[in-house]
């Protein structure tokens, strides 16, 4: 049996292995755009401190501008060198020290505003590290993916540092009023995500709200996260929006969680609510063989995406009417949404689209996990939050308008779908249920055939 090694062959040269692949590319004009960078710096250093002592270097005359002040402000004293990181990568500075004079006789340190204190990165390049980190490459990876610019002087510590600063960003975020914000419409779901919490991966959820404007225009309201979608988890997230403002909304998209259902009679009892049409297709394909799978769902669809508002009726009662007979825990799991499955129909056609789903959190849902596809566990809770709202703000992830937007103003129809059928649906059940034997299969199929075609008509 013979084994392969990757270990370097040691007659060849250390110089030769430490070459990577782009480290020969030499470009004159970086270069030199560092080296001006570096004087432009120290110039406009030197310039701002020329100003504050009202005089220029070597001079003892006060500078144009400064004849009516009195005596000197202070004395330079040398100069420290300095590393600073930016766009145009790393480089060596010399910041002038000075002392200056106060008003109680003595002096005090002078300190640059242009450069502040233990300043080693410029903002544009804490922006370009946080987007990369943002763009889906972990802590670890950005080193590799920004050598060339900053020469390795990034590491995943430095990453660290960074996406911390980003955190007064979201605090002021989570505070922000919503008194002002023009609210009609919410759309509220939750997702699971894996963090690290007392040294174990966990599995938390992130509530997320988003919010549609009079405008038609989407906005996330809040991200919140919280150990599972219980009724206290969202009652928390509802509090929190009513606290700060938010006004009660005309219509709800959310995803059928009991949980959430709960929280929002309690808050908001009264408000439409629609059920998501593709969580119910899941739920009933949960209910039946794979077999019937594909079946299920094309009589779904033609009853969801009908055309009108009595279509969708008419094939609902097909729908329930054969697959009562056929397989009943399917029709009976759509009966569970009851009119909540239907509530878009109230509104006009042209909002259908946009109304029937909770899709436009579903599209966040999945553009975060594939972000955190390089990190199988996030370093927290509150990071997880974070980072979902950090795509957003950073504009990786951009939100148009709903489709009808310019409908919205339109008053609901009070009239919900028609489900007096229901009695009837029963009746049927009890003649044929799923597990009898009165109805040989010939008489099944054609019993089946009838009740679906009958009510087409």
């Amino acid at each position: 049996m013979t084994s392969t090694t990757t270990k370097p062959d040691s007659s060849q040269p250390a110089a030769e292995m430490a070459v990577d692949l782009f480290d020969t590319w030499f470009d004159p004009i970086e270069t030199e755009v560092r080296a001006r960078a570096r004087e432009f710096i120290e110039g406009m250093i030197r310039g701002e401190l020329d100003t504050a002592l009202a005089r220029p270097r070597y001079s003892r005359s006060r500078m144009v501008g400064n004849e009516g002040r009195a005596g000197i402000a202070g004395h330079r004293h040398g100069s420290r060198t300095r590393s600073l990181t930016g766009t145009f990568g790393p480089i060596e500075i010399a910041v002038p020290r000075a002392r200056l004079n106060t008003p109680q006789g003595k002096t005090t340190e002078w300190k640059s505003q242009a450069l502040r204190a233990y300043q080693r990165r410029t903002l544009a390049a804490d922006a370009l590290i946080a987007s990369t980190y943002l763009a889906g490459t972990n802590t670890r990876r950005v080193r590799r993916a920004l050598a060339a610019l900053f020469g390795g002087a990034v590491g995943k510590d430095t990453v660290s540092r960074v996406w911390r600063k980003v955190k007064t960003y979201w605090d002021t975020w989570n505070a922000r009023s919503l008194a002002d914000e023009p609210i009609v419409r919410l759309i509220l779901d939750g997702t699971v995500v894996r963090v690290r919490l007392d040294r174990k991966a966990t599995s938390i959820s992130l509530l997320v709200v988003i919010g549609v404007r009079q405008d038609g225009q989407k906005v996330v309201l809040a991200i919140k996260s919280m150990g599972g979608e219980s009724t206290e988890a969202w009652r928390t997230v509802l509090d929190d929006l009513i606290k700060r403002g938010l006004r009660r909304p005309e219509f709800l998209i959310v995803d059928g969680a009991p949980g959430l259902d709960k929280a929002i009679a309690a808050v908001w009892d009264g408000v439409p609510v629609q059920r998501c049409t593709v969580h119910k297709h899941r739920n009933l394909l949960a209910h039946a063989p794979e077999r019937l799978h594909e079946e299920i769902g094309t009589d779904y669809r033609d009853m969801i995406y009908a055309a009108t508002r009595e279509e969708i009726e008419m094939r609902r009662k097909a729908f329930i009417r054969k697959w009562r007979l056929k397989h009943r825990a399917v029709a009976d799991s759509l009966e569970e949404a009851g009119d909540r499955l239907f509530t878009f129909t109230r509104l006009p056609p042209s909002q259908w689209r946009s109304a029937r789903t909770t899709n436009a959190i579903e599209r966040l849902h999945e553009e975060f996990k594939r972000r955190i596809k390089t990190q199988t566990v996030l370093p927290s809770a509150d990071t997880a939050a974070m980072l979902f709202w950090a795509l957003l703000a950073s504009g990786q992830i951009n939100m148009r308008k709903v489709d009808g937007w310019q409908t919205l103003s339109t008053k609901l129809i009070d009239q919900p779908i028609d489900l007096r059928l229901k009695r009837y649906l029963h009746a049927i059940g009890d003649r044929a249920t799923p597990n009898s034997n009165r109805f040989p299969d010939a008489t099944s199929s054609a019993v089946l055939r009838r009740a679906f075609l009958g009510s087409l008509r």
